[in-house]
């Protein structure tokens, strides 16, 4: 059987073959889910942390500086997700994407967020500088937040597969993630309606600042704001 041949039937396939459904109250692993049209429906929050800049980063630096970058970066966001209760689905270059769960799962995502950014300032820069002395590289990133319902499926080929999200938030994160620099976290309306007054106000001062977002004319809200870890 030709390429053209495996492929034709195997697309077809998938078009043709009825989908196996379930609720999840966790992440799913890898395994959890079958090849086949098999996926598990999930209300979550979905966090993508994303370097700013990157391509300057990898244009103007050596490439074992811009992997020192990239490794600190997501080791940082990684914990820190884990900490508040996320789980790392994915890794992309520079990039690493999370989903929350739960009944706080939006204050959870958010704080992580702005965890992320006291990590880049006060762990990640400072040890960059201690190394580094005379560099002139300034750690930048953007987090983007959004909630919705999402669909866990199972794509790629045996020996070499992953789980795809479906669900607005995973792309209206993504997205977020792609916005200036000069607010470090982005979240959608409902994210911000829904998470705690804790996530949303520091001694009574709103940490958010209202902005139209081009991509959809909504209402989404960036914050410079961040939060301390031990």
């Amino acid at each position: 059987m030709g390429l053209k041949e495996d492929l034709t039937n195997e697309l077809s396939e998938i078009f043709r073959a009825r989908w196996e459904e379930r609720n999840g109250s966790v992440v799913p692993e890898d395994s959890d889910v079958k090849l086949s049209n098999d996926g598990v429906n999930l209300e979550g929050a979905v966090l993508y942390a994303d370097m700013a800049d990157s391509t300057k980063l990898v244009e103007v630096k050596s490439k074992t500086f811009a992997a020192e970058i990239y490794k600190t970066f997501l080791r940082c966001a990684a914990k820190i997700i884990i900490s508040e209760g996320g789980a790392v689905t994915a890794y992309d270059g520079d990039r690493v994407m999370a989903v929350f769960l739960g009944d706080s799962k939006n204050t959870s995502a958010v704080r992580a967020a702005l965890k992320i950014h006291w990590a880049v300032e006060n762990i990640l820069t400072p040890a960059m500088k201690s190394v580094y002395k005379d560099g002139d590289y300034v750690p930048k990133h953007v987090v983007g937040i959004d909630s919705s319902k999402l669909f866990a499926a199972r794509t790629g080929v045996r020996g070499a597969n992953d789980l795809v999200w479906v669900g607005t938030a995973a792309n209206y994160a993504a997205k977020l993630a792609g916005l200036p620099h000069s607010y470090r976290t982005y979240i959608t309306a409902g994210v911000y309606k829904s998470m705690h007054e804790s996530v949303r106000l520091s001694q009574g001062v709103p940490m958010w600042v209202a902005l139209t977002w081009n991509f959809n004319n909504s209402t989404i809200y960036g914050s410079t704001y961040w939060w301390p870890i031990d």
